[in-house]
């Protein structure tokens, strides 16, 4: 009898033991949860279509793009490993997607289904801490973005969209962005493809880039940037 008492006991201390690790839940699938690999050009989700799930990027870059009214369409970012995207289906009041994502590359991406990344968020903590700490760097960056656009030149709009789309961090090493067309940087930029390409042609003869497909960025085009 006293054995039978102490197995659900033992039970229960196995079960609290275990720690939630949110990389573990966003590197596997499961419940709610589907890792889906996608082709170059491929859309993941459409602008004005009903907005269930949350995407997080694994591996390869995806295009976010929005098109007005006019007709117009422009190019809102490019995300990579460890982006969340779709994300405002959370709120209540965004049913359809505000925009489409496209992807650039082979993409491994974890779909989450709105009901369980809820759930999941509810539930655990750390993983909360760290998506509001995701959407808060995001938000900062959008708001960096908007001043560039607002204040600076094409040329050092260019320069910054490069660098970032490089990932400089911590390391100030050459970086390479896979490929990516000029009507994409303009886009981004909010300029014309002939500007980005005098701008690109530039750059690479000062030996700030080197451009044959791929663009391999050097730091030294941080001074385009910072120069006054």
């Amino acid at each position: 009898m006293s054995s039978l008492r102490q197995l659900p006991i033992r039970l229960r201390v196995r079960k609290s033991s275990a720690r939630f690790d949110p990389a573990t839940f966003l590197a596997n699938s499961g419940l709610g949860k589907t890792i889906r690999q996608y082709s170059p050009k491929t859309v993941i989700f459409s602008q004005g279509e009903n907005a269930e799930s949350v995407f997080y990027i694994q591996k390869g870059r995806v295009r976010l793009s929005v098109v007005s009214k006019q007709g117009k369409e422009a190019t809102l970012g490019l995300f990579g490993p460890g982006d969340f995207l779709g994300e405002g289906c959370i709120a209540s009041d965004q049913p359809l997607r505000m925009a489409t994502a496209t992807t650039t590359s082979p993409c491994t991406i974890l779909e989450i289904q709105k009901k369980q990344m809820l759930r999941t968020l509810h539930a655990q903590h750390e993983f909360s801490d760290a998506f509001v700490a995701y959407l808060i760097m995001r938000n900062s960056r959008t708001q960096e973005d908007l001043v560039d656009q607002l204040s600076n030149s094409s040329e050092r709009r260019l320069a910054r969209a490069l660098f970032l789309l490089a990932n400089f961090g911590k390391d100030k090493s050459e970086k390479v962005i896979p490929n990516i067309s000029q009507e994409t940087l303009a886009e981004m930029i909010g300029t014309t493809r002939s500007r980005v390409n005098f701008f690109m042609n530039r750059f690479r003869k000062l030996g700030l880039i080197e451009y044959n497909g791929e663009i391999l960025v050097h730091s030294s085009l941080l001074s385009v940037i910072l120069h006054d």
